[in-house]
């Protein structure tokens, strides 16, 4: 009996996925576990697994965005016939092979005289997303490879083949996120032709751009024209996590009464323990934690005092949440994250710190999971490194409240008539009105700033 593949929902807030790559032929007998296909999402790209047994059969091709539940495939017995009435089976399999449009001739390969297994191509050339990063990181030219997926569509399996082949140069040390790919695919530039500008090789949106501009287009538009530079300025969409984050924070702003309070905080006990731990902790293998560790312990630590700032506005109803769940902002060439600390107030401030660190490489390198990046309650997000001292923050969709952080910096308080240099930074925080008034929020605020003043509290 014919067992339907469906595209899974990773994550409660995943509203669609990218197929990027089927890594199965159709017709292979797969079994749970093996790997079928490489699923984008706006947060992660992953590899999906078969969940039965079964010959597969997609039922649409590699390349198409479709919201969770969705039918991407079959998995058949021996001698089972696709659905009928499902739009698969041989229609299935024509649509899975690339048609060029009617204005691009057909793929062709043609030996080159006197370099026998060499070929040439004019016309289109139909690579997987997945390959042609591939290609780029191990210097594979694509031109020079026969396709082996459908449709002689070039896939992962032929640039590995060709990288394995004497002569080839050592992988570049080139780092490329799902969403920068997908920037790449909408401008029409080819990886393997792109100058990382990133850290250890990232690509950057900028590196994009520049490529796009390089490019001569059909009709004749050279590079730094009118026609080039409009070309490159449109190859931003807003889809994936730049999509997902423009609709959220557009309905954060929409659906919540938001208002912003700010105040400072001084910082001198909290510098001077963190010097102490930093001399202590070092040592001994600890993670030593950042201020903005420091405020996350404080903030997770007030909202036990302040429940109201750890709920949720819906059906008509303030939903107070029974545990503190503290995301923290981290932003991205290509957007932000917000990987989230399981019961914050509950982990003492060595595991604040090594979660953050590991939060931080794994939001850069893409080597967060989905559990990571659900559950919050509460947000902290900081601009401190930016030089920034005050923002109005927006409040995570779901949540009531989200503290801003601004950097650490110099400033003066009077003891009688004497001036006295302190360190103090901005906290703002903004909160959704229909859920919480001015006062409780302020006094909020000021029980943040109180335990930072008296940093040994965050060490209970």
């Amino acid at each position: 009996m014919a067992v339907e593949i469906l595209l899974p929902k990773l994550g409660l807030t995943m509203e669609t996925g990218l197929i990027e790559e089927w890594l199965v032929p159709p017709g292979t007998p797969v079994k749970p576990g093996d790997l079928l296909l490489r699923l984008a999402t706006d947060k992660v790209d992953v590899e999906v697994e078969a969940e039965g047994t079964g010959l597969f059969h997609p039922a649409v091709a590699s390349g198409v965005e479709l919201p969770p539940g969705a039918l991407i495939g079959w998995l058949l017995e021996a001698g089972e016939q696709v659905p009928s009435g499902t739009g698969t089976g041989t229609a299935t399999a024509a649509a899975l092979a690339p048609v060029p449009p009617p204005d691009v001739p057909a793929q062709t390969q043609t030996p080159v005289v006197g370099e026998p297994g060499a070929i040439t191509r004019t016309g289109r050339l139909f690579v997987s997303p997945n390959a042609r990063r591939v290609a780029g990181q191990r210097g594979v030219d694509l031109a020079q490879l026969n396709g082996t997926g459908p449709g002689g569509r070039i896939i992962t399996a032929d640039v590995l083949e060709a990288a394995a082949a004497p002569g080839v140069p050592a992988p570049a040390p080139q780092i490329v996120s799902p969403l920068v790919r997908r920037d790449a695919v909408a401008a029409g530039v080819d990886l393997g032709t792109v100058v990382a500008t990133g850290p250890g090789g990232k690509v950057l949106r900028s590196d994009i751009l520049t490529a796009a501009a390089r490019q001569v287009p059909a009709d004749g538009a050279g590079p730094g024209t009118v026609a080039a530079q409009a070309a490159a300025a449109e190859v931003i969409p807003l889809t994936g996590m730049r999509g997902v984050i423009a609709s959220r924070m557009h309905a954060s702003l929409q659906e919540m009464a938001q208002l912003t309070l700010g105040t400072e905080a001084e910082m001198d006990a909290a510098v001077a323990l963190r010097s102490q731990l930093k001399e202590q902790w070092s040592a001994a293998g600890i993670a030593v934690p950042t201020i903005t560790d420091l405020v996350i312990r404080a903030a997770a630590l007030a909202l036990r005092e302040h429940p109201r700032l750890n709920a949720s506005v819906h059906d008509n109803a303030i939903h107070v949440q029974p545990e503190i769940n503290v995301g923290i902002a981290v932003a991205l060439d290509e957007g932000l994250m917000v990987p989230v600390v399981k019961r914050a107030d509950q982990l003492p401030l060595s595991a604040i710190a090594a979660e953050s660190r590991r939060f931080g490489q794994g939001a850069r390198s893409g080597q967060l999971a989905l559990p990571d990046l659900e559950g919050g309650t509460f947000t902290v997000s900081t601009l401190g490194t930016y030089g920034i001292d005050f923002f109005t923050p927006v409040i995570t969709p779901g949540q009531v409240a989200i503290l801003g952080v601004g950097r650490l910096r110099d400033s003066v308080r009077w003891e009688g008539a004497t001036p006295v240099r302190t360190q103090v930074l901005t906290l703002s925080i903004t909160f959704d009105h229909r859920a919480v008034d001015g006062a409780p929020a302020a006094s909020y605020l000021r029980s943040v700033v109180s335990r930072l003043a008296n940093p040994l509290s965050l060490l209970a």
